[in-house]
């Protein structure tokens, strides 16, 4: 891990911070690239993206204050501790309901909008997980597997123990994600709307899953890790979403 990549002119560049940087350049990247195809006005989009990163970003700092709001408010205040804490759950709700309210500002179909940008979402999360391997953050259960992983300057977890990489595994999901969303957008006929719910039910099945690996500090509900328990919504959610044309034919 290298929660501190390099310093440039005396500002300490930090690995998670950089690659939630590159995260965000390859996702509007690749919103540019697709927007061509859906025939959207450059400028709007660009201004739509600005005002979703924003908002996701804030998102994600504020669903994690509440999901952790007792270790929050009982340790120090640091911009460190500001930097690193984050939800993509809460990321992915700002984002979204930021895409509505523009959609419906410019009388744009939100289910169009949202299909033409849910490819880039895994594609910056895999970034983000990355950061979190260079930080030390959520981290995985001690294993014995020889893919375990030790961090030895972690400020989030002590060292000495094979930890399992339950940020590598979530990059690579998030990333063969991101490649079958693009896949089957182009070659599967669907709906408006199908992809997004395709991309909710994918990714809720296997963020539960991952989350049976971890055991950084991050709230539960029951028996339940917060995201597990956000995921059976978003999997229901997307599984609706996904079949919304099947209930529009019969009415």
């Amino acid at each position: 891990m290298r929660p501190e990549l390099f310093e440039i002119f005396g500002i300490s560049v930090k690995g998670y911070g950089l690659m939630i940087a590159i995260g965000i350049i390859a996702a509007v990247f690749l919103l540019e690239k697709r927007r061509t195809n859906y025939g959207y006005d450059e400028d709007k989009i660009w201004n739509m993206t600005i005002i979703a990163i924003i908002s996701g970003v804030l998102g994600g700092k504020v669903l994690y204050i509440i999901t952790d709001f007792k270790e929050f408010i009982s340790t120090p205040f640091t911009l460190e501790k500001i930097g690193y804490g984050f939800v993509i759950y809460g990321a992915i709700i700002g984002g979204a309901l930021a895409i509505w309210l523009y959609c419906r500002k410019q009388k744009w179909s939100t289910l169009g909008v949202f299909d033409l940008v849910v490819p880039s979402i895994p594609l910056a999360q895999g970034f983000g997980r990355i950061g979190c391997l260079l930080a030390g953050c959520c981290y995985g259960a001690p294993t014995t597997l020889p893919i375990g992983i030790e961090f030895k300057n972690s400020p989030f977890v002590s060292a000495g123990v094979h930890r399992h990489p339950t940020q590598i595994y979530s990059a690579v999901f998030d990333f063969l994600l991101a490649i079958f969303l693009l896949w089957y957008d182009k070659n599967k006929k669907h709906e408006e709307g199908q992809l997004t719910g395709l991309y909710f039910i994918v990714y809720s099945v296997g963020r539960f899953i991952v989350e049976f690996f971890r055991v950084d500090p991050r709230g539960n509900v029951g028996i339940l890790s917060t995201s597990q328990f956000i995921a059976i919504f978003t999997l229901i959610f997307g599984i609706g979403l996904y079949n919304m044309h099947k209930l529009r034919k019969k009415e």
